[in-house]
């Protein structure tokens, strides 16, 4: 399940302006596929930053997680037809980063409605593995 949608981004930037970045082939039209690679995209890095601390992917999703994605979403389509970034762009993923540093760092928490995932701090038991011997005590005895 994504962590934002179009009805989102729409409702963030015009739907002409996601039309001029989606529409590469100049139909007119929001291309949708393009849409969720953005948005696959966005969900990728915040699920990478938040899986040392929390089990992802997140249902329910957190709001800072619905925010961070649909910010870094639009970064994604801004950073695919612009040359220059818009600054309000450029500086909302800036904090959607900073945002899930926090997040991974543990100074930020996501509430009561997400999954804890188990700590790997190193007090889990060691496993070793050890291959069969070939030569034991009775064998070398018959030597």
């Amino acid at each position: 399940m994504p962590y934002t949608t179009l009805e989102n981004i729409s409702a963030q930037i015009s739907e002409a302006r996601v039309i001029e970045l989606t529409d590469d082939e100049s139909l007119g039209v929001i291309d949708s596929a393009r849409i969720d690679e953005a948005i696959v995209s966005a969900d990728a890095v915040i699920e990478g930053y938040c899986s040392a601390r929390y089990v992802v992917p997140f249902n329910p999703v957190p709001a800072i997680i619905a925010k961070c994605s649909l910010d870094m979403a639009i970064y994604n389509l801004y950073a695919r037809r612009v040359e220059t970034m818009p600054e309000v762009r450029e500086k909302n993923n800036t904090l959607a980063l900073k945002m899930l540093e926090g997040i991974a760092s543990g100074k930020i928490t996501l509430g009561s409605t997400a999954v804890v995932a188990p700590p790997t701090n190193g007090n889990t038991p060691a496993q070793v593995r050890t291959n069969v011997r070939i030569f034991t005590s009775n064998k070398l005895d018959s030597y």
